[in-house]
Formats: C-alpha cells, sequence, structure tokens
C-alpha cells in the first residue's frame, strides 16, 4: 500500500496515526468488544468519548466558560440556516461577502431577514479580503457574519472586522485548529470538522451562553435550535458518534504535537515554501493578493487551461492528488491541513519545477 500525498479541499487528509489507532480499535474498543460505530450514544463509553473530546477541544482553544461546545449534524451549510433562525432578532443581519460560502450563507440568511452585504470582494472574483476597519455596520444588526478562510479561493482574514460591538459569527470550517484564536471575540465560532479535523459529517459549534435561548424565529425546527442541543449536550438525538470519536483522536494528536502555536509555526513553514515558489516562477502564479493569502489552501495557475489540465494530470501519476482548482477559480489548488507534513509541500515544490523546465 502507498499513500498519495493529498491535497484535496476536504474531505481531506487526516494524521496518519490516528488513522492507525483507529483501524487498531475498530473491532473492539478498548475491551468492549464493539466498534464505535457501534455503540450506543448513551452508552458509558461513548460518554466518556464526547466528554474527552470537548475538554481536549476547550484546552486547545482556551475557550471561556461561558461558552458552550456543540458537536452537530448538517455540516456548515445548515448552519447558514441556524444562524438566522436563532439570532436575528430585530430581523437584521450584516454580512461580508468573501467567497461562495459566505455568499451562499448571506442567501440564505435574506430569507430569514434583511440581510445586508456590508462588504464583498466579488468584484475581483474574491481574491482579497476588503478592508474592514470601518465598515457601515447597521445599529440594529444582530450580528456581523464573516467566513474566515476562503477555502475556494484562498484567502483569510488576518485582522477580524470591527463590528462596532456588534455579534461576530465566523465559519471557520478551513482553518479551524490551525493556529491559536481568541473565542471571547465571537459570538459564534463554527466549522465543519471534514478540513482539518475529521471525517465528514461533523460541525463544531462553539456559541457563546447569552445567545442560547428560547426566544428563536417563529416556526424554527426543534433540531435547530441551539438551545435543544445545549440542554443535552449535543445528545439530544444520535449524535455523528464515529466522527465525533475521530475529532477527539485528532484533538489529542494537536496536543501531543504542541498545540495552536506549534501548529501554526507549522502551517506557515509550509506555506512558505509554496509561496515562495510561486513568486518566483516563470509559468506559476498565486491567484490571492499577498497580504491576504491563506496558509491553509494556495490557489494558482499557469495562465493556461491546456497546461493547467497537464498539470493536474501529470500530478496524479506521480501521487499527488486532488490539485484540480475549484470551478469558479480552474487552474489549481493545494490545500495544505495541518495534517499534510511539510515533507508533501517540498514534494510538489520539486515535481512543479521539474514540471516547468519541461514545459517553458
Amino acid at each position: 500500500m502507498s499513500r498519495v500525498y493529498n491535497f484535496s479541499a476536504g474531505p481531506a487528509v487526516l494524521p496518519e496515526e490516528v488513522l492507525k489507532e483507529a483501524a487498531d480499535e475498530m473491532l473492539d474498543y478498548r475491551g468492549t468488544g464493539m466498534s464505535v460505530m457501534e455503540m450506543s450514544h448513551r452508552s458509558k463509553a461513548f460518554e466518556t468519548i464526547i466528554k474527552e473530546a470537548e475538554a481536549d477541544l476547550r484546552e486547545l482553544m482556551n475557550i471561556p466558560d461561558n461558552y458552550k461546545v456543540l458537536f452537530l449534524q448538517g455540516g456548515a451549510s445548515q448552519q447558514f440556516a441556524m444562524i438566522p433562525m436563532n439570532l436575528m432578532k430585530n430581523k437584521v443581519a450584516d454580512y461580508i461577502v468573501t467567497g461562495q460560502w459566505a455568499k451562499k450563507a448571506w442567501q440564505e440568511a435574506s430569507k430569514y431577514g434583511k440581510a445586508n452585504k456590508i462588504a464583498s470582494s466579488e468584484d475581483e472574483t474574491f481574491s482579497y479580503i476588503p478592508d474592514c476597519s470601518d465598515l457601515p455596520i447597521s445599529e440594529d444588526a444582530d450580528y456581523v457574519y464573516i467566513c474566515e478562510n476562503n477555502t475556494i479561493y484562498g484567502t483569510k482574514f488576518k485582522t477580524l472586522p470591527n463590528t462596532k460591538g456588534k455579534t461576530l459569527v465566523a465559519d471557520v470550517s478551513s482553518c479551524f485548529l490551525s493556529e491559536p484564536v481568541d473565542v471571547s471575540k465571537y459570538g459564534i465560532i463554527y466549522g465543519g470538522v471534514q478540513k482539518n479535523i475529521g471525517p465528514a459529517g461533523v460541525v463544531i459549534v462553539i456559541i457563546r451562553e447569552d445567545l442560547i435561548t428560547e426566544d428563536v424565529l417563529p416556526g424554527t425546527p426543534t433540531m435547530l435550535t441551539y438551545k435543544t442541543h445545549a440542554d443535552a449536550d449535543s445528545l439530544y438525538n444520535t449524535p455523528p458518534a464515529y466522527g465525533i470519536y475521530i475529532c477527539g483522536k485528532v484533538f489529542k494528536w494537536l496536543k501531543k504535537m504542541g498545540g495552536l502555536e506549534v501548529m501554526k509555526q507549522r502551517n506557515e513553514e509550509k506555506a512558505k515554501i509554496l509561496y515562495d515558489f510561486l513568486d518566483e516562477s516563470k509559468l506559476f502564479k498565486g491567484t490571492v493578493r499577498k497580504e491576504d493569502r491563506s496558509l491553509m489552501n494556495v490557489p494558482f495557475v499557469t495562465g493556461d487551461k491546456d497546461l493547467d489540465a497537464k498539470f493536474v494530470e501529470e500530478a496524479k501519476k506521480a501521487g499527488f492528488e486532488n490539485l484540480k482548482g475549484h470551478r469558479s477559480v480552474g487552474g489549481m489548488r493545494a490545500s495544505i491541513y495541518n495534517a499534510m507534513p511539510k515533507e508533501g509541500v517540498e514534494k510538489l515544490v520539486e515535481f512543479m519545477k521539474k514540471f516547468e523546465e519541461e514545459n517553458a
């Protein structure tokens, strides 16, 4: 068996030792005689799994006591509706649209109230983050929404927007646990785990307790009310149990690696290798304004569609998977999440240099 270098944007590469550990426990989890896949979510064994996962995540992110951690289903996309349903008391929210996912969230919120697009970078194919230091924040806005790292376009907020005292809600799906974060700056910080933390099927929502109320929009389903899940410690219904178990293993791996400060250093090192090459290459070029570049998702192009296709095809043969860019940007994209080893990025750059020489 040979493992490829998997540059997929999600579901994405997971730490090898986590996968091996899960494989060892597949048939018999710690003497229970069964797999976590077969286990009741009401069992003592699973209760330990979910509680430990939450405790480790709290430690990694230094989550304040007045925030709840919820392990939910429906992916980040379900949060696009759940957030306005629970938070839009005045029926007004402000959205900063820096990519496809923020745009979808804004469109969804528009069904529940007045969703104002107060800034956007759509004019240049979302290749930059707009200046958010003095935005026209609505006086009666219930919250201000951002997608902090844009998976498709490879941009990242380096400075959080000035929300002028309004609650900040952030989708961090593709930069979750890639660097330290001050949770207290957010009302809600959430993300699908399938990019940097675990298998598809789990979304983690970290929400300040004062935002968890029974005062939700009329008609909000029981399952889409934060209070339902907060009151039941994420066990109101059967949770995505196996996914949570893998997330818990990744949290332990992150702690073992040295935590989020160390991950940030590692991620900066990896990204620098790739960006430095793109900046000096005569064939390849990055598509994002330098100061807004993501450490997680790196889009690049040759400027020739046929050559892009040839690169993706040859890269695949050489063991580099999932480098085709999103259809809205074209070209290529390398997603270099926490679990991508530095060696994978070095080998990719080596291959890109060779391709450039052969196709100059």
